[in-house]
């Protein structure tokens, strides 16, 4: 996968975002390591009302793709059966990352396998990729906010990912 495009978000004129001005943006390693290492991220999807519906889970930033588990019947899981659209926030509201993209079930196995062996080291618990309660979904992103509260606006930057041909 290329490295995403960066720019500066749109806000409007009085957030202070210059769309010219392009020093103080964020590299993209450095939000790749707080995907990393954070513990919670937020995860917002759509009901199938249009309702929105958010929950926090745990996750691993894997393969330039965030990846999580929900049972298939949850209302997370029944969201995205419905409309794979989602967007993932970590826990900060002072150094925020977001991401925007679309949510795929994981049915490889060897992608599960390194899934659970690296959520183990993460939060010391194994899951059994072959439980059908427990759904896994990568999150490839197609878009990605960040910034710095203590810096905002001149920190503020969006990624574009290509997405597959």
């Amino acid at each position: 996968m290329r490295e995403p495009t960066s720019d500066r978000p749109r806000f409007p004129a009085s957030y202070g975002v210059d769309p010219d001005v392009r020093s103080d943006m964020l590299a993209w390693d450095a939000v790749r390591q707080r995907l990393t290492d954070a513990k919670n991220y937020w995860v917002s999807t759509t009901r199938p009302d249009g309702r929105p519906h958010v929950a926090p889970v745990w996750g691993l930033w894997m393969d330039e793709a965030f990846y999580f588990s929900t049972d298939p019947q949850s209302r997370k899981g029944r969201n995205l059966a419905a409309r794979s659209d989602i967007v993932v926030h970590l826990e900060s509201g002072d150094d925020v990352v977001m991401i925007e993209g679309k949510a795929e079930r994981v049915i490889a196995t060897p992608e599960l396998e390194k899934m659970s062996d690296l959520y183990e080291q993460k939060y010391g618990i194994r899951f059994d990729p072959s439980d059908p309660n427990f759904g896994v979904y990568a999150v490839r992103p197609v878009l990605a906010y960040a910034w710095t509260e203590q810096s905002f606006p001149t920190t503020a930057t969006r990624w574009r990912f290509s997405t597959p041909e």
